[in-house]
């Protein structure tokens, strides 16, 4: 499996999940959590980090983080390192803790810090079918869960030290202001399922705009890691299928479409048999190949099929 790509710049800021191993509890008691959060202090204190976001759960843990000296795998790789041997320690175990290297989505706050936080805050009570709405009986458990920064931004809680709230102004000047306009987001959020705030996310790697998403793009590009070179072949070929889709919207003729597909998109005639009704692949080589001799004497025909070519090359380009 490929390693999730480091992304890594000046205050960037990152919403980061890790999960235990085989998806095994992190947390068996509450001097666990303690030890977690204190842990966590040290990495903010040693390594300038800025936590604007958290929240524990069983088996695994949120975090959305700013790193001004962009050294988030330094910072993230001596937090898990640490609260694994401390963890380990306690319970007389050993071996690994985690799940693998931890995922870190970029953000944009300005657009996304109101979606995110109260995504993250809801996790505790948030059904496993996604699907389906938040209970409001639950809205009492959310109140009193005491593992997650709810209750500071919520203004039931005094808040650490460690913790940062700049981003109360996107609910309010002033604190009671954000508090309450905050405690009003959440409230509407029971009894409705919670947004797929996942499915923006582009490429994997950022919840944001297009001006973030163009500079992480151009960050990847300039790698050539074999990790950033996956990642560039799975959204060139992403990108393909998408202009591709675009392309046979606009055309009638069922044969340009199966040649788009094919010829232009990469598709395994397999898949576009299946999708145009043929019983197997060979149905589909045949209209390519009669389409393809047809060309030879149709120039309008041939003229359109290269202005096609010419037009996915150039979005590629």
């Amino acid at each position: 499996m490929a390693r999730p790509i480091r992304i890594e710049f000046g205050n960037a800021v990152y919403h980061i999940v890790a999960r235990g191993n085989e998806r095994k509890e992190i947390f068996r008691v509450d001097k666990d959590r303690h030890i977690f959060l204190q842990t966590l202090e040290q990495m903010i204190e040693q390594f300038g980090v800025m936590l604007h976001c958290y929240c524990l759960m069983p088996n695994h843990y949120h975090l959305v983080v700013q790193t001004p000296r962009a050294n988030l795998s330094q910072a993230l790789g001596w937090f898990q390192t640490t609260y694994t041997v401390r963890h380990n320690c306690r319970h007389k175990r050993s071996g690994r803790l985690f799940q693998g290297r931890y995922k870190a989505h970029l953000v944009e706050a300005d657009g996304y810090a109101r979606q995110l936080i109260p995504y993250i805050h809801l996790n505790p009570v948030r059904p496993r079918d996604r699907s389906k709405p938040i209970p409001s009986e639950r809205e009492k458990e959310l109140r009193c869960y005491v593992w997650s920064s709810h209750r500071v931004y919520a203004g039931l809680q005094k808040k650490p030290s460690w913790l940062t709230l700049d981003w109360q102004r996107y609910w309010g000047r002033n604190s009671q202001e954000a508090q309450r306009e905050y405690r009003r987001d959440i409230k509407g959020m029971f009894e409705k399922p919670a947004p797929l705030l996942w499915e923006q996310v582009k490429g994997g790697l950022v919840l944001g705009g297009e001006k973030l998403w163009d500079k992480v793009k151009d960050i990847v590009q300039g790698k050539n890691g074999t990790d950033e070179i996956r990642w560039k072949e799975r959204q060139g070929y992403e990108e393909n299928r998408k202009r591709v889709g675009e392309l046979i919207l606009v055309k009638e003729d069922k044969r340009v479409k199966i040649w788009i597909k094919v010829r232009l998109g990469g598709e395994r005639k397999r898949e576009v048999a299946k999708e145009f009704g043929y019983r197997d692949p060979s149905g589909v080589t045949q209209v390519i190949k009669r389409l393809e001799q047809t060309l030879i004497e149709d120039r309008m025909l041939r003229n359109k099929l290269m202005g096609l070519k010419r037009e996915m090359y150039n979005v590629k380009s």
